[in-house]
């Protein structure tokens, strides 16, 4: 008996002629249970998925071949926000306004921001507030 785990995706489609059911086939036919995130997916358009997928292990690889078999690309680390150190100038401007520390002050003698994906609940709020365009969206 296999474990029940969930894994965070950003699935992002190309243009599409026609539509495919997927979060449909995703839990029919493979017996995921799906949470949606955030979600743009238009006919004709380019698009992009944030989910939660929570299943049996082998049930989420063949779910994961199905997706990859309608031309859809998968982003297995989940997260549409994502921070450029380079860019980064550690002014502290993005760390007032994350709500779960994602953003933080690393280390207080120098400063220094850091990232933790994990935490991260891609509000967005770092996006508006950055100065530099260090944090950015997939979407």
């Amino acid at each position: 008996m296999s474990q029940t785990l969930t894994k965070k995706l950003v699935l992002f489609f190309p243009r599409y002629d026609c539509e495919q059911p997927i979060i449909y086939r995703l839990v029919k036919d493979h017996n995921l249970i799906v949470n949606v995130y955030r979600a743009k997916v238009t006919p004709e358009e380019e698009g992009y998925l944030v989910l939660d997928v929570t299943g049996d292990g082998q049930d989420i690889d063949n779910a994961m071949e199905f997706i990859k078999s309608c031309n859809v690309v998968v982003n297995h680390s989940g997260k549409g926000v994502s921070w450029d150190e380079h860019r980064c100038a550690h002014c502290g401007q993005c760390v007032t306004h994350c709500p779960t520390d994602a953003l933080h002050v690393a280390d207080p003698a120098t400063r220094r921001i850091a990232f933790d994906e994990d935490e991260c609940i891609e509000c967005l709020a770092c996006i508006k507030v950055c100065p530099f365009g260090a944090c950015a969206s997939a979407f």
